[in-house]
């Protein structure tokens, strides 16, 4: 596969990652093996960042718009990204109000539709 999907799958920034990683193909035992028992470079990356929007997004509790809407497009580091739940500025605490009602709706959902097929079944 390409290394940006591997990155992806991976959690990683891939501008972040070593050359010979950026400019390989991994394969699928690669992965495997990469998930299995991340090298130091890896467990860096996942710890200390740059992180990928997803991960930021998940991090901070708000979705990918979310953070597009706050001004967030570059990758950030753990560092910042506390920095940043400290602070708490308020465009942060409205996109996780609204996250927060997202999962609530989804929530609402998933136990309506769970009940109509109960009631059909």
């Amino acid at each position: 596969m390409k290394p940006a999907t591997a990155a992806k799958k991976l959690g990683v920034y891939l501008e972040a990652t070593p050359a010979e990683f950026q400019e390989g193909v991994v394969s699928r035992a690669e992965l495997n093996e990469l998930q299995a028992n991340p090298p130091q470079w890896l467990q860096d990356l996942r710890s200390n960042g740059p992180h990928p929007r997803p991960v930021v997004a998940a991090k901070l509790g708000v979705s990918i718009a979310g953070l597009a809407r706050g001004g967030l497009t570059e990758p950030l580091t753990t560092e910042q990204i506390e920095t940043l739940k400290q602070e708490n500025p308020e465009w942060l605490q409205r996109e996780r109000a609204t996250q927060a009602e997202v999962r609530k709706e989804a929530a609402r959902i998933k136990k309506r539709n769970a009940e109509r097929a109960e009631h059909r079944g």
